[in-house]
């Protein structure tokens, strides 16, 4: 499967390194991604990572955009002025940079968080209260649309 799945918390090293889960380095390597893409979130204390093919879906929309329009201007720096790249070494870890602390508060864990096509970097307490607000989003929507009998449609 070459989708990022699940989520797992990795310590930080002494030298500001963390090893990217080994399920989602398996996924870079069969997408042959070394080199990878990483955007500040808009809404959430996170980082969204993938290869170079997140970054071409910013800007394959970018290209449809009329270049005089706001929106382009707002979307190039979006996904070029808060994006960065950063280097897996071969070991599988990569560097918890300035640009990674400030938008998601890390300090000495990382919580990684699949999304599918990418992943995030969370810091583990928050990813942990976002989650359950998620899952009682999710729960709420589903009691609202059970059956009388209990059973989702």
């Amino acid at each position: 499967m070459d989708r990022f799945l699940s989520n797992a918390v990795n310590r930080i090293d002494a030298k500001g390194r963390v090893s990217v889960p080994a399920h989602f380095r398996t996924v870079l390597q069969k997408r042959g991604f070394s080199d990878l893409y990483a955007l500040q979130s808009i809404d959430m204390p996170a980082v969204d990572v993938g290869g170079p093919d997140l970054l071409q879906r910013y800007e394959d929309k970018l290209a449809t955009q009329d270049m005089l329009a706001a929106s382009s201007d707002d979307l190039s720096i979006y996904c070029h002025g808060d994006g960065a790249f950063l280097k897996l070494d071969q070991d599988g870890r990569i560097m918890v940079t300035d640009f990674i602390r400030e938008q998601t508060g890390i300090t000495s864990e990382v919580c990684f968080v699949g999304r599918g096509l990418f992943f995030q970097m969370w810091e583990p307490q928050a990813f942990q209260t976002v989650r359950e607000k998620v899952r009682a989003r999710l729960a709420a929507q589903r009691a609202a649309t059970a059956t009388p009998s209990g059973a989702p449609q």
